[in-house]
């Protein structure tokens, strides 16, 4: 599993509550800063480790939510975006459970976050508290005797889904499957590398033992004269010239819709996406980016070419926004006619159904980069077919 796809695990508490401890005693390294001084932990830190079990998790340490320094406001708000972002949160308090820890307990309850309180300085303080409705677990860095029944704890509450295998071809290749996958190098390809979603389909074939093909666009036409592969997989923004070069007997997808299935709502993309049609002149869409990068105007996927692609199709003079990484969903969204996510390569699968999960309160129809692609190209059935032939 990639590293972006480690399932995320988030340690919050009070100030000087033992957080920062409590990680290097996972880590076994001085990840975070410890000191007497409350505050001492001012954004979420990262560190990746290995739990038997379960591989590696990112585990986050971030501020205490009761800072109420002169930036205290920002880096509890910084802590709270975290807790959108992670699959597990560990709670820690130590001498005291108070309304700070009861609000953050009911803050993961509302938003459907797994959770388990850490009694934290056990040594000095026996627990005195029974909390209804969660697991407690003594701990100390003093007393490292306790950390097995602390992992213990943290592969009972982490969902399996959040670091159990990914499968992306497993369903619809066998082995000895020859699948072509186009791969277009261009002024949008970034230099010298393939992008993730590209690396792990392939890594994914391998596992199969299926065989890879790997070609550029202007290659394809030339090599399917010779070879009738079990699928043909492309890069979405190909669509339109690769469709017409692969025979309908081939089934045809692309990346971008393989990871809609493997990361967001797929169901939800599927109906949402013929709310394309619905579309009017004024509509506002929200284009939902999951990482930052170096924006080409002419050529970005999200911010130029499906604002393109969307008002030449529909023939409406439409308005868009675009949230980079995984900046929080608007308070006003139902003011939205359409939400188009993007592959969601560079963050986990919990991170992006959290914010899809927003939209579809507000009843906002959910598309993907690529299925909205293939709508405004006339292919959506098409590149689709393979999935309602599951029933999926």
């Amino acid at each position: 599993m990639v590293k972006v796809n480690r399932p995320h695990i988030g340690i919050f508490g009070k100030m000087n509550v033992g957080k920062s401890s409590l990680i290097n005693a996972l880590t076994g390294q001085d990840v975070s800063v410890v000191a007497a001084h409350p505050g001492t932990t001012t954004d979420p830190v990262k560190k990746i480790i290995e739990i038997l079990g379960v591989g590696p998790v990112t585990i986050l340490d971030t501020p205490g939510i009761d800072d109420t320094s002169a930036l205290g406001a920002q880096r509890v708000e910084r802590t709270n975006d975290a807790l959108d972002q992670v699959d597990l949160a560990i709670l820690v308090f130590a001498d005291q459970f108070d309304a700070y820890d009861q609000t953050l307990m009911e803050t993961c309850v509302a938003r459907k976050v797994p959770f388990f309180f850490v009694h934290n300085k056990s040594d000095l303080q026996k627990l005195n508290v029974e909390i209804k409705g969660a697991d407690i677990v003594d701990f100390s860095c003093k007393t490292p005797h306790l950390l097995p029944r602390l992992l213990e704890m943290i592969k009972k509450h982490l969902p399996k889904s959040s670091y159990s295998q990914d499968v992306i071809l497993d369903d619809f290749v066998c082995g000895g499957d020859e699948v072509v996958l186009v791969i277009p190098v261009d002024a949008s390809a970034p230099e010298g590398r393939l992008i993730l979603p590209q690396v792990q389909t392939i890594r994914n074939l391998l596992d199969i033992g299926a065989v890879a093909v790997c070609l550029k666009d202007t290659e394809l036409r030339e090599y399917l004269q010779n070879h009738t592969p079990k699928l043909v997989v492309t890069d979405s923004q190909a669509f339109a010239y690769v469709s017409s070069v692969v025979p309908p007997t081939v089934p045809l997808t692309s990346f971008s819709i393989l990871f809609s299935r493997l990361k967001g709502d797929f169901d939800a993309f599927l109906r949402g996406t013929r709310a394309i049609d619905r579309l009017k002149d004024g509509d506002r869409v929200l284009i939902l980016e999951s990482c930052s990068h170096s924006v080409n105007k002419c050529d970005d996927i999200g911010r130029t070419k499906i604002p393109n692609w969307l008002q030449k199709y529909t023939g409406k003079k439409l308005e868009f926004d675009v949230l980079a990484n995984l900046d929080p969903i608007p308070a006003d969204a139902e003011k939205y006619k359409l939400a188009v996510q993007c592959g969601g390569c560079m963050v986990t699968r919990t991170q992006i159904m959290r914010r899809l999960d927003i939209l579809k309160e507000k009843n906002v129809p959910l598309s993907n980069y690529g299925l909205t692609i293939a709508y405004c190209n006339g292919i959506f059935d098409r590149v689709t077919e393979i999935f309602r032939k599951k029933g999926i």
